[in-house]
């Protein structure tokens, strides 16, 4: 019932990282989500993330792995694909589908070059292998707003960059009225990750990654631009690249075909690369 939904905490090194964990398949699928676990992260939120993603749920066992908190000052994205690791093995999880959103692309590349036994396959989704103009922008006005502790903007600049026009038209007047309920008891956690992204970078392995991997990309992402995935795609040997021309950072969420597209890479036969 509720698709076996766990709300799990996992202990490295005296610190915790929330997890979700729902679905009852045989292989293991981990989700890493972006910048806004620094807002609010996996802890509680089972029952939620499985509604959200009971497509997955017949064909694997779901692990949304938040951050581990705290987060150690100055973590890089590469430190944080150890936590993950740490974490899997801790789980007794052999080898896992691994998909990234936005940051937690950029720690799931990391992951698939140091351990590649731990990935099976790989999708990279409206992320980057280094920071351009573009996110830079994005990440140091986000910055800026959480140090003034200023969480209404963050939320509405967040939504004006992330959500399409017709998106916004429907929902945007939610944005305010949701950061007055969900505002966070301290940004330190958001601050450490958004810096992260600042100085992740990734280029020198991306061509020893060997498993079937899937880049979606937005061509609209206002947060960070549709190259990067062009980009991504290019470095890593034989993946595939689809890219929304009518959407942009927030296609996993705003896409019809999204969760099914990626359903399909994830359970179609491995391709001999």
């Amino acid at each position: 019932m509720f698709w076996n939904a766990k709300n799990l905490k996992i202990v490295l090194e005296g610190r915790e990282m929330p997890c979700a964990a729902f679905g009852q398949g045989e292989k293991t699928l981990v989700l890493l989500p972006g910048l806004g676990d620094g807002l609010k992260n996996a802890a509680g939120m089972a029952l939620p993330l499985a509604w959200m993603y009971r497509r997955f749920a017949r064909d694997f066992r779901v692990l949304v792995l938040s951050r581990a908190v705290p987060l150690k000052d100055s973590s890089t994205t590469a430190d944080m694909a150890e936590d993950v690791a740490c974490a899997l093995r801790q789980l007794g999880v052999e080898r896992a589908s691994v998909v990234g959103v936005s940051m937690g692309g950029m720690i799931a590349q990391h992951l698939a070059i140091a351990h590649p036994e731990l990935v099976e396959k790989l999708a990279l989704v409206v992320t980057c292998p280094c920071p351009n103009p573009t996110l830079e922008e994005s990440v140091d006005s986000w910055t800026e707003m959480a140090r003034r502790g200023d969480y209404r903007a963050l939320m509405v600049d967040n939504g004006r960059r992330i959500y399409s026009d017709g998106y916004l038209k429907k929902f945007g007047w939610m944005f305010p009225i949701a950061a007055r309920f969900t505002k966070p008891k301290s940004y330190r956690q958001f601050l450490i990750m958004a810096a992260a992204c600042r100085t992740h970078d990734a280029r020198t392995g991306l061509n020893s990654i060997q498993v079937p991997t899937l880049v979606i990309g937005g061509e609209k992402d206002l947060a960070l631009g549709g190259d990067p995935s062009r980009a991504l795609a290019a470095a890593i040997p034989g993946a595939e690249l689809k890219m929304y021309r009518e959407y942009g950072h927030g296609c996993y969420e705003e896409a019809p075909d999204f969760q099914q597209t990626l359903l399909t890479f994830l359970t179609e036969n491995e391709k001999t690369t």
